[in-house]
């Protein structure tokens, strides 16, 4: 197995920048995601990694060896596609061996390799039939398989899930997750569905516009984004943003104002970096999750940190409810507990946990903290 490297890669076509002065250092053995809108560079990243495509500056490493300039059947790599790929005139066996074959393979080890992919991903009783004899997920395993069976340095999947529904998704990816812990290979993986990267992901990468805007463990990624982008893509439903804020003094307490809105109080370890923007046009941000009914809220004397709002729609999911809400003009949502009795039309206040909020310089987007 091997790392992979990016190191200032540029990827131009024409006078466009795709992708913009890329560095990544991928461990050995690492599950690294590559995730982002469409168009944001990710899967031209992994076809340069593959040979499919040549870095217009920069360079890349598999190991220790510089790859550019070399042929993909020459870089030691398996690649797994959104489409399967898969010949529909041969068995899953046949399928799934071809690549062996091309490669001169004894047919004794290629029964053996594919045998041994087939019994890690449950194939064995499907290796004489044909793809469309399979399930979407039956067919995505035979992709992996194909894969597996190369005992490649390192596993490249685009958008591999993209195709299937909802449930064989999930179901799919916890496959995927398993089969890495069992052959330990390098895996990069491209998606544009933050929820495959936050649960998959050894870490993350996360590209907007070409450009890395943050790279990092899925929980420092949710916890701490760098910027707008980051928090407004990463995490499900999205962080609520509500500009115009401005910072205040009350005494001892430093809180941030929401005109029309509410007032939240700043986390002592935040206070200096408050105080220091305050002369900035800030970005107030706080996830779903941190927003409650506060009805249901003891706050213990505690100094109230709420937002007024008015409820459009509650979607009851069973264990919490998704309560979408307009606030001094601002939409946005909030994950409230079931027993919470709002429905459309109400005027409620939400506490909101100050300690998980977030500001941003809106002029810049960078996170303030």
């Amino acid at each position: 197995m091997a790392r992979v490297q990016f190191e200032h890669i540029y990827k131009r076509f024409g006078k466009v920048d795709v992708v913009h002065d890329v560095s990544i250092d991928i461990k050995d053995k690492e599950f690294l995601v590559l995730v982002g809108p469409s168009g944001c560079g990710k899967s031209t990243c992994l076809r340069m990694v593959a040979g499919l495509e040549e870095p217009s500056e920069g360079e890349i490493y598999i190991g220790d060896r510089l790859v550019n300039g070399v042929d993909p059947k020459d870089r030691d790599i398996a690649m797994v596609f959104q489409n399967y790929a898969l010949y529909p005139h041969m068995t899953v066996f046949d399928n799934m061996a071809f690549g062996l074959k091309l490669r001169h393979f004894q047919k004794n080890d290629i029964k053996k390799r594919v045998e041994e992919a087939a019994g890690i991903l449950g194939l064995e009783q499907l290796l004489k039939r044909k793809p469309k004899e399979l399930s979407g997920g039956q067919r995505q395993r035979v992709a992996l398989g194909r894969a597996i069976v190369r005992e490649a340095q390192v596993f490249l999947m685009d958008e591999p899930l993209s195709n299937l529904d909802a449930k064989l998704r999930v179901a799919t990816r916890a496959e995927i997750i398993k089969l890495h812990q069992r052959i330990q290979t390098t895996v990069v993986y491209v998606t544009h569905d933050q929820v495959e990267a936050m649960t998959m992901g050894d870490r993350i990468a996360v590209l907007n516009g070409g450009i890395i805007q943050q790279l990092g463990a899925p929980q420092e990624l949710y916890d701490h984004p760098s910027n707008i982008f980051v928090a407004g893509f990463i995490g499900s439903p999205a962080m609520n943003f509500f500009p115009g804020a401005r910072i205040a003094s009350d005494g001892d307490l430093t809180k941030v104002v929401l005109e029309g809105i509410g007032q939240v109080a700043v986390p002592p370890l935040f206070v200096e970096r408050a105080r220091a923007a305050g002369n900035k046009n800030i970005t107030f941000g706080v996830r779903p999750v941190h927003l409650e009914d506060a009805a249901l809220v003891n706050r213990n004397g505690s100094t109230p940190s709420t937002i007024d709002a008015v409820v459009d729609v509650v979607e009851n999911l069973g264990n919490e409810l998704q309560v979408y809400f307009n606030t001094g003009g601002h939409n946005a949502v909030a994950t409230l507990n079931p027993r919470s009795q709002v429905s459309a039309g109400d005027k409620v206040r939400l506490f909101v946990d100050s300690d998980q909020i977030h500001l941003f310089d809106s002029d810049t987007g960078e996170a303030i903290f």
